[in-house]
C-alpha cells in the first residue's frame, strides 16, 4: 500500500519543519532525503507556492510528484508583482507579452484543456482578465478576441 503525503511548499526552499516533517515523520522515510528531491524538482518555481505529493512504498522508497502552481501566481511572478488588481476592470498592474504568456502557457500544458497552444494561450488570458493584467498592450478581452479572430495566428 502506498502512503500519500500532500503539501503546499516554497518552490526550493522545502525544509523539515512543518508542513512536511510532521507529516513524514511518521512514515519512517528519510526526511533529509525527500527534502532534498523536493528541493531539486521545485527549484524552478523558486518564490512561489508549489503543491507537492510525497508517494511513499511499504518499503520505505518514496517517489515525488510535483504540481504546478496556479496560473494566477505564474502570471504574477512573470510580472515581479505580489497582488493583482483590486478593481481588474478599471485597474492595470501589468502588460505581458506574447512570449511571456506562451511560456506560461507552456509551463502549464499539462493543467490546461487547450488542445494547441493558441487555446492554452487563451486560458491564461482569461486568467489575466480577472488579475487585471494587459497582454500585448492590449486589455485581456480585447487580446483573447483578436486571437480568436486570427490576428495572432503567426505567433502560435
Amino acid at each position: 500500500m502506498v502512503d500519500i503525503v500532500e503539501a503546499l511548499v516554497d518552490g526550493g526552499r522545502a525544509s523539515a519543519g512543518p508542513p512536511l516533517g510532521p507529516a513524514l515523520g511518521p512514515k519512517g522515510v528519510n526526511i533529509t532525503q525527500v527534502i532534498a528531491k523536493i528541493n531539486e524538482k521545485t527549484k524552478a518555481f523558486d518564490g512561489m507556492k508549489v503543491p507537492v505529493k510525497v508517494l511513499i512504498n511499504d518499503d520505505k522508497s518514496f517517489e515525488i510528484k510535483v504540481g504546478t502552481p496556479p496560473v494566477s501566481a505564474l502570471i504574477k511572478s512573470e510580472l515581479g508583482i505580489s497582488l493583482g488588481a483590486g478593481n481588474p476592470k478599471a485597474d492595470k498592474v501589468g502588460d505581458l507579452t506574447i512570449d511571456q504568456i506562451k511560456k506560461i502557457a507552456d509551463m502549464k500544458h499539462d493543467d490546461l484543456l487547450g488542445a494547441d497552444l493558441k487555446s492554452r494561450v487563451l486560458e491564461v488570458a482569461g486568467s489575466c482578465v480577472s488579475i487585471g493584467v494587459k497582454i500585448d498592450g492590449k486589455a485581456s478581452k480585447i487580446f483573447q478576441k483578436d486571437v480568436a479572430e486570427g490576428l495572432y495566428d503567426d505567433k502560435f
